[in-house]
């Protein structure tokens, strides 16, 4: 499959809404959910949170890449450094391995009609040339370790372990069960 990945950028965001439907991705979150303190985001609803979606985009800070399969967005991967996410930041299994500066993948969103085709595999590679052409050292993400189990979609927004130590990460931390994975840039 053929695919055009880019950032998403003011005049991609008709695309962006295009693919995260009315319900904003799965479940209203705008990919807003590491952004935003537990109580932001609970206090606001999925108006709110695609509003400051659009602000990010708005002011050109690229806070992910989009997929196209001929013209049509079909994917979606959140990539910035690890700071702009402060609930990543805070959480008990998911806070810092270390000091050192790094991106992290945090978020995916793919067309139900074109998962399990490689879609999330292309997004990781764009994300880590993405976060790479921007001086990122190293990339991280949290992904779920399905261990041969199916899980539901909704589940896996922050990716699969094995989609990626295929692209070339290695697991660093472990916590509750929950990976930490990087891949060294430089």
């Amino acid at each position: 499959m053929e695919l055009d990945i880019g950032p998403v950028t003011p005049d991609r965001w008709d695309d962006l809404t295009e693919l995260a439907g009315e319900r904003g991705f799965l479940s209203g979150c705008w990919c807003m959910w590491w952004r935003l303190s537990s109580r932001e985001f609970q206090t606001g609803d999925a108006e709110t949170r695609k509003a400051g979606l659009r602000h990010l985009v708005e002011r050109g800070a690229k806070p992910g890449l989009l997929a196209y399969l001929d013209g049509s967005p079909i994917g979606w991967v959140a990539v910035a450094p690890r700071s702009e996410y402060p609930r990543l930041e805070r959480s008990t299994k998911l806070h810092p391995v270390d000091d050192e500066p790094v991106w992290a993948i945090s978020c995916f969103y793919v067309h139900r009609a074109h998962r399990r085709k490689g879609v999330a595999e292309e997004l990781v590679r764009a994300a880590v040339e993405h976060a790479a052409a921007r001086g990122a050292e190293q990339v991280e993400a949290y992904p779920i370790d399905t261990s041969g189990t199916r899980r539901p979609g909704g589940d896996l927004f922050t990716g699969t372990l094995t989609t990626f130590l295929t692209a070339g990460f290695t697991e660093v931390a472990r916590r509750g069960g929950r990976p930490i994975v990087r891949k060294q840039l430089r």
